[in-house]
């Protein structure tokens, strides 16, 4: 175990350390861990520690583009209480992970274009430290497999994903995942890529389909969208039908068919 030593900016010396007990959850799931703390060379005061879900947003200004860290959800896990020097404190934590939160992993490997994090945050004498950033690896739902898995039946191959920032109508985080895909077999000769976003609740989800032949997600000058509801109990082949024809309706839509 490496403890994280925090606030050395303020001459505290605390030191503090996460730990997860699985990195690998689910949206829905409870996080677990605890987070163990060391008191420094003399007593202080600590206000609060504090757990952070965090997600790495591209973020749009005019003509320009850059990566911004967004906070989606803050739980405080211990205080506030007096640190004695030298003390040493324990705090486990049990953290529900909002049914919103994005995929970041597929099969138990990463997602490429994807970077969500749990952060530690400590607040002393008025400052607010945060410590380094362990990574959170959210695989997705079985509803959301049935559609990944029959994309890929399909002969759509992933491209990147990606946080985009703004909220979508039923949504209340402040961006949304594009998961992006090359078209192929069937529907390669109607799309050229597809785009696909979840929004997932505790009883249903919202599959967005965008069929788009030149750029972002709901953009102009052709592109066309689908938004269709499963739910989690579905079986695998009413997903898939529901798929199909959200995509076929766009087709149609277009003149595609």
């Amino acid at each position: 175990m490496v403890f994280r030593k925090l606030m050395a900016a303020f001459g505290a010396g605390v030191e503090v350390d996460t730990i997860l007990q699985n990195s690998h959850v689910r949206p829905g799931e409870i996080l677990r861990g605890r987070v163990d703390f060391r008191g420094g060379g003399s007593d202080h005061q600590v206000e609060g520690i504090f757990i952070d879900f965090t997600a790495v947003v591209e973020v749009e200004s005019g003509d320009n583009e850059h990566h911004a860290t967004y906070s989606f959800l803050r739980e405080q896990v211990a205080g506030p209480f007096r640190l004695a020097a030298g003390e040493a404190h324990s705090a486990p934590f049990e953290i529900a992970v909002p049914w919103e939160t994005p995929i970041s992993a597929v099969g138990g490997h990463p997602l490429r274009g994807m970077r969500l994090g749990v952060a530690t945050e400590l607040a002393l004498a008025g400052a607010l430290d945060k410590g380094d950033l362990d990574p959170l690896f959210v695989n997705p739902l079985p509803v959301q497999d049935n559609v990944l898995g029959a994309l890929s039946r399909m002969g759509f191959h992933f491209k990147k994903a990606d946080l985009e920032r703004g909220t979508l109508r039923g949504s209340r985080m402040p961006f949304f995942q594009e998961i992006e895909y090359h078209a192929g077999h069937e529907y390669g000769r109607h799309f050229s890529e597809l785009e696909l976003t979840f929004i997932t609740g505790p009883h249903s989800m919202d599959v967005i389909l965008e069929a788009d032949r030149r750029g972002g997600f709901l953009s102009s000058g052709g592109d066309t969208y689908d938004r269709f509801t499963v739910r989690h109990d579905d079986h695998p082949d009413q997903v898939e039908q529901s798929l199909r024809a959200g995509l076929e309706s766009m087709a149609r839509r277009r003149g595609w068919f």
